[in-house]
């Protein structure tokens, strides 16, 4: 009989854990029940910072929740990255019309903006790649910087992207004031399909429109240099097998979606070729042009229809052609390459510095 008292107090102190994770539980999912679902936690934070909302779209996303905390702590992003001053902002419609901005910390006047356009092959990429590094070396420069999104090939084919680009330009430009940018002093770089649309903005016409009703289409869209990693002076089929000296080279499959090729007998079209000699930056090259800085990480190797395509498309032979038209015009155009050392400028980041500090 002397257990007995132990055993009670056993059995009372199970009934009491056992109450408590009972009512603990039905408390723990009423407070769940009663919590607002995401989205109305969301609206709520915005209702009460509405400064959160880092691209005045109206609308607050979970990055933008992230990107205004660690702004206010002064923290950095993960990849050691600074939260970019402005995030996220709005160019356009679509939720790959954005573009973030880091603005030269305490400038007291205008400062130069670098733009980078991501690659990928017209078919991915996010403007969110760009490194923490590359960023502040910028900054430190005193030249602000934007990383740009647009709408890929699933989206349509080109000129969309190449437009968008323009257009992400024409806002910038138009917002200069407010971001503290000089808009006399914007270049672009990219790599790849980023490179490729860098050149088409570098040469092409002005796209500005001077008698819109629309603000932000009277804005110029030319540049001051422009600057590639890997890219491409052509998207034209025909010059890439002259180029190359292979008739029968195959087309990039990035190319398929970005034409909108929807059989072989596509590449005959008139409307493909049109698009293919409109979409090549080479083409639209002209001696009131900018300077170019081209960096490519193979030599000058032979290709042949065996070839990766995702070597030759990256080819060092598409920068030297492209060099060539432009020395023929007296235009400053650097191919940097391991056959091919930089003469003046270190890389294309000091090329761009230094144009935008000129």
């Amino acid at each position: 009989m002397k257990n007995v008292p132990n055993v009670s107090r056993f059995l009372f102190a199970t009934a009491a854990i056992f109450s408590a994770v009972v009512w603990g539980g039905v408390a723990f999912s009423q407070q769940n029940a009663d919590r607002p679902d995401p989205e109305a936690r969301l609206k709520q934070f915005l209702e009460r910072f509405p400064e959160s909302d880092l691209n005045k779209d109206g609308k607050l996303t979970r990055r933008e929740v992230a990107e205004f905390n660690r702004k206010r702590r002064g923290e950095s992003a993960p990849d050691g990255r600074r939260a970019p001053t402005h995030a996220d902002v709005a160019y356009g419609e679509h939720e790959k019309q954005r573009f973030d901005l880091w603005v030269v910390p305490d400038a007291t006047a205008p400062t130069p903006l670098a733009i980078h356009i991501h690659g990928g092959g017209f078919r991915g990429g996010d403007k969110g790649g760009v490194s923490a590094g590359t960023v502040e070396r910028f900054r430190e420069a005193g030249v602000a910087f934007a990383s740009m999104n647009y709408r890929l090939s699933d989206a349509g084919p080109y000129p969309i992207m190449m437009e968008d680009a323009a257009r992400g330009l024409q806002t910038i430009r138009h917002r200069a004031k407010e971001f503290n940018i000089d808009p006399k002093k914007i270049a672009c770089y990219g790599g790849s399909a980023g490179a490729g649309i860098s050149l088409w903005l570098g040469f092409h016409d002005d796209l500005a429109k001077p008698d819109s009703d629309d603000p932000v289409a009277r804005e110029s869209t030319r540049l001051v240099a422009a600057a590639t990693s890997n890219g491409q002076s052509t998207y034209d089929l025909r010059t890439f097998r002259e180029w190359f000296g292979v008739p029968d080279l195959a087309p990039h499959e990035a190319l398929i979606a970005f034409y909108g090729i929807q059989s072989d007998a596509d590449w005959e079209s008139d409307r493909v070729k049109k698009l293919m000699t409109d979409a090549s930056a080479i083409t639209h090259l002209t001696k009131d042009d900018v300077p170019v800085f081209m960096q490519y990480d193979r030599p000058d190797t032979p290709v042949t229809r065996d070839t990766d395509q995702g070597a030759w498309v990256h080819h060092v032979r598409l920068g030297l052609k492209l060099q060539e038209a432009m020395t023929k015009l007296g235009l400053e155009c650097h191919v940097q390459s391991p056959d091919h050392p930089a003469e003046t400028h270190g890389s294309l980041e000091d090329f761009l510095i230094a144009k935008l500090k000129e």
